[in-house]
């Protein structure tokens, strides 16, 4: 499995406190070279205290941007997620990545073939999570992680462990298709941080309509190549449905019938609502790419909701299919 960014700072560490262990004093350095006289050192040796001192350099300046890595700071269709694991199982990458404004769950996925392994923070103040805690008490089933009891459910190869992180956030791991899926869920949990990661899909919201706030933003593909962004924005008085769905990705849609609209003062399409599916329009995007915004919405909604999204230029799509950034 590929060493974890976290390893890779405990390993600059140690090295640079070995070398300030092995180095000499520098009085006695210069003790040694005032009774030595002005005698020239051949030219090789000096050539490889020199390469020396540039390496070591390089290795402080390299270890210091490590260390000091600012966190990325949440935005509109941007969201930062504050939890993840440093340990998997080989073979998982990270293939989804998913939060929103206020207390909406943060949501990262890594898949191996059909195998999944799913780590979501939930908020305390969201009602549904608010008794976490006496749920975990009540139950028989427990574990511990980090030294907070735990709630552990599943057998065979699914498996889910609850607990709370802090008095704010509940963490949830669940491990799907794995023979060992209580001890892989323990082990993932065991392993979990509080280091943050970005959500930056190529689409943001702009204005929406009355009666709509932002909801979600989502990132997903088994890599770079597939990738696409998802928003969605809900009534706020009812935050857990989503209204109006935004999607930009590699793929066109395939409706049976769809008639000619405008949308960002181009050729577009509307597709009219059907029994189990919502209206859609949908455009090319100057990317070569696809935009479709959906809802049980009006036509001439859509078409604005459409009209107002913004395109990032440079969307953070490097982290799909690996195992972690």
């Amino acid at each position: 499995m590929t060493r974890s960014e976290h390893e890779t700072e405990t390993l600059i560490r140690d090295s640079l406190e070995r070398l300030a262990t092995r180095a000499p004093d520098g009085h006695a350095v210069r003790d040694a070279l005032t009774r030595a006289g002005r005698k020239r050192q051949p030219s090789s040796r000096l050539a490889l205290v020199a390469a020396a001192v540039v390496v070591l350099i390089v290795g402080v300046v390299a270890g210091t941007q490590l260390l000091t890595r600012p966190d990325p700071v949440p935005a509109a269709s941007r969201p930062v997620l504050g939890y993840g694991p440093e340990w998997l199982p080989d073979g998982f990458t990270e293939q989804y990545r998913e939060g929103g404004p206020g207390i909406a769950p943060q949501v990262r996925q890594w898949a191996a073939g059909a195998a999944r392994v799913t780590l979501t923070a939930y908020s305390t103040a969201d009602p549904e999570w608010s008794q976490t805690a006496l749920k975990i008490a009540a139950i028989k089933d427990q574990a511990l992680v980090h030294g907070r009891v735990a709630m552990l459910t599943g057998t065979g190869g699914t498996a889910e462990l609850t607990w709370l992180a802090d008095d704010e956030h509940v963490l949830v791991v669940q491990v799907l298709g794995l023979p060992d899926a209580r001890a892989t869920a323990q082990r993932v949990a065991d392993s979990v941080t509080g280091r943050k990661v970005g959500v930056r899909g190529e689409v943001r919201f702009g204005a929406l309509p009355a009666g709509l706030a932002e909801r979600s933003a989502v990132v997903q593909g088994s890599g770079p190549g597939n990738a696409g962004t998802e928003l969605t924005a809900a009534d706020p008085a009812r935050p857990s449905v989503p209204l109006v769905r935004v999607t930009a990705g590699p793929n066109p849609p395939t409706p049976d019938v769809a008639l000619s609209v405008t949308v960002r003062g181009g050729e577009g399409f509307f597709v009219a609502p059907a029994p189990g599916r919502d209206a859609m329009v949908f455009t090319r995007l100057p990317s070569g790419r696809w935009l479709r915004v959906s809802g049980a919405r009006p036509e001439a909604e859509l078409v604005a909701v459409a009209n107002g999204v913004q395109l990032d230029p440079a969307p953070d799509y490097g982290w799909l299919g690996k195992v972690t950034s």
